[in-house]
């Protein structure tokens, strides 16, 4: 189920996205439906209307649940479970769903249950009838009176506070190791990228690791890092696969995958991977700058890599595969088209990388050499941001 709200800054009109997230998650679509509102409905969201023929095509499909392409509030949502008879789910709780059948690593699993608490927290009332007893008397856990609900919202409470703490010690041995990392001069180089742009096939190609990669959405969620060996170099660099993004994702799973989300915040140089045979290609652009840009890494130097060339139609490929690309008004970066599942393109993509490298190295070592005429200017910050060889150019 799609609505479009007036004034809107995404609305996709074949839910073809939420299609693939509902396939991602094990379910199977029957039937969509777009709707148009100038404002959302406070009770049903939808609209009683709406409300209505949806029902109808619940009993025609026997449909099991029904999904939201927006975020609903849980009165919204528990008003259209007892509407339609059947299971409501929005956006939000859909990638939350995925993201814990897809979670692997340790911090990976804490991540998506610290976003899951922090979700469900909001709903305990529409999840849990039971939550209206009332407890109490000698020896009861609890106050005497105390609603099984405050007990449920405590015992949440003091769970998020625990995977806090060990989120931060998480979030500590990272930083050692990205300590150690820097004091070995090592170049880092971490994939971000819209998902299912092929960062994880592109991962393998480049380090022949055998990360896992499939034709889906969130298919890897864990941060994987090896070392990749560049001739032009003549060293090895750094390398990350990072969790991809998606439109609207949940403020509080990018607030929860932060341990995960630093390593592209910390590279040195970040390889945008984008799916250059999307239909909406420059909108998933847009959205990964933006979350970017939320986690302070928008001005890191980045090269677009342009995947999935062997999806596109001869007619359509470029005639040269590496050149800038202009992403906003007098904002270019070096751009290059790959294939990551024939190797087109790569070799390229690996001269490129060293041609970074070598220029983050020539500026340490102009720093290095660079006293200051006072000694007071050693203590003045510097005027412009370390960039490197492929800053944007305005």
């Amino acid at each position: 189920m799609g609505v479009d709200i007036g004034g809107a800054r995404h609305f996709d009109a074949t839910l073809d996205e939420l299609a693939l997230l509902a396939e991602s998650a094990g379910d199977n679509v029957v039937a969509r439906i777009v709707a148009r509102r100038k404002a959302p409905d406070a009770a049903l969201f939808i609209g009683s209307g709406k409300a209505d023929e949806i029902k109808e095509m619940v009993q025609a499909y026997q449909a099991e649940a029904v999904l939201f392409d927006q975020a609903l509030s849980p009165a919204q949502q528990r008003n259209l479970e007892r509407h339609l008879g059947v299971a409501v789910a929005d956006r939000t709780m859909l990638i939350l769903e995925i993201f814990g059948e897809r979670a692997q690593s340790h911090e990976g699993k804490l991540q998506v249950e610290l976003a899951r608490l922090q979700y469900l927290a909001t709903r305990l009332v529409r999840r849990w009838s039971h939550l209206e007893r009332q407890r109490g008397g000698i020896g009861a856990r609890g106050g005497p009176g105390e609603a099984q609900i405050e007990l449920d919202r405590r015992m949440i409470d003091d769970r998020i506070k625990a995977l806090k703490k060990q989120l931060e010690r998480v979030k500590r041995q990272r930083n050692t190791q990205r300590r150690a990392r820097t004091r070995n001069q090592t170049f880092r180089v971490s994939l971000a990228g819209y998902t299912n742009a092929g960062k994880s096939t592109l991962f393998n190609a480049l380090v022949d690791a055998r990360a896992y990669a499939a034709d889906q959405l969130f298919a890897t969620l864990d941060t994987t890092t090896r070392q990749l060996y560049l001739e032009g170099l003549e060293r090895s660099v750094s390398l990350s696969d990072t969790v991809g993004f998606i439109r609207d994702l949940p403020h509080k799973l990018v607030e929860a995958f932060e341990a995960t989300l630093q390593e592209a915040n910390e590279a040195d140089l970040l390889l945008h991977v984008v799916d250059c045979a999307s239909p909406v290609l420059a909108e998933q652009m847009e959205e990964v700058r933006r979350v970017l840009a939320e986690i302070g890494a928008a001005d890191i130097p980045q090269i677009l890599v342009f995947n999935k060339l062997d999806k596109l139609e001869p007619s359509q490929r470029p005639r040269v595969l590496r050149d800038h690309f202009e992403v906003e008004a007098g904002v270019r970066l070096p751009r290059i088209f790959v294939s990551a599942k024939d190797g087109t393109g790569l070799a390229e993509l690996r001269t490129m990388i060293a041609e970074a490298a070598m220029g983050l190295n020539d500026e340490h070592a102009a720093a290095d050499q660079a006293e200051p005429d006072d000694p007071a200017d050693a203590n003045e910050p510097l005027s412009e941001p370390r960039t490197g060889t492929f800053h944007s150019i305005r």
